[in-house]
């Protein structure tokens, strides 16, 4: 019985790369914990988003487990950095504290950082994006679903496309989930460079990511449950 399940355990791992390859995708996993991400890289993630308090949509995680997922988890990981879940609308003691986050992630050799930056109309706030993404560099910029609050997706991701210093987007299509912004998605993905990631994002799990991408038609696509239960 123990050699069926192995058997069966290592086909189902098989069938699983083989997709992978065949769809030619990344899944990124969102995880608030190291736990978590060990075990997301051993169920195939491409990369790990790293932050804390999923339960508040993920928040900067601490200085002390920056350190210690740098040094045990061995793919890219991206840094969340969020200092409260009140809004994306940031003080300047907010942005001091982001970026010594930036700067961390900067001396640790992380692979990139996520934020976003609103202003009190909802909108995209340029110049404080501008000023995250010149500290970042030479991490990767992604900026996050803060861009699924402003009045148009498209015309914010437009903005964002001009700013060489960002790298990509996290985004449901301006919807709740990824299914519902599924068109906008595509839609974004349609008008971005090559080289420019728009990142399916929404309650995107291993049971409904062929579906999805087979709509979408993406390559990176984002979720807590994107390789299964953690």
């Amino acid at each position: 019985m123990t050699l069926v399940w192995q058997i069966t355990k290592q086909w189902k791992h098989l069938e699983d790369i083989i997709s992978k390859i065949l769809m030619d995708i990344i899944k990124e996993v969102c995880v608030d914990n190291i736990r978590d991400a060990i075990n997301a890289v051993k169920l195939g993630a491409d990369r790990i988003e790293f932050c804390s308090k999923l339960d508040e949509d993920g928040l900067t995680p601490r200085i002390e487990d920056l350190i210690s997922i740098k040094k045990i988890v061995k793919c890219p990981i991206r840094v969340m950095v969020r200092p409260h879940s009140r809004s994306f609308v940031y003080s300047e003691q907010d942005l001091k504290e982001m970026k010594k986050t930036i700067n961390i992630c900067n001396q640790h050799n992380f692979d990139g950082v996520v934020f976003g930056c609103l202003d009190e109309n909802m909108e995209l706030d340029i110049k404080k994006i501008k000023y995250l993404a010149d500290l970042s560099k030479p991490l990767k910029v992604i900026i996050h679903k803060a861009i699924d609050l402003t009045s148009s997706t498209l015309n914010s991701l437009k903005q964002l496309i001009e700013i060489k210093q960002i790298n990509g987007v996290l985004s449901s299509g301006g919807a709740d989930n990824a299914e519902h912004g599924l068109d906008n998605l595509k839609k974004m993905i349609a008008i971005s460079p090559p080289e420019f990631e728009v990142i399916s994002a929404g309650k995107i799990t291993n049971e409904n990511l062929d579906y999805l991408h087979e709509k979408i038609q993406g390559k990176f696509y984002h979720g807590k449950k994107i390789v299964g239960k953690l």
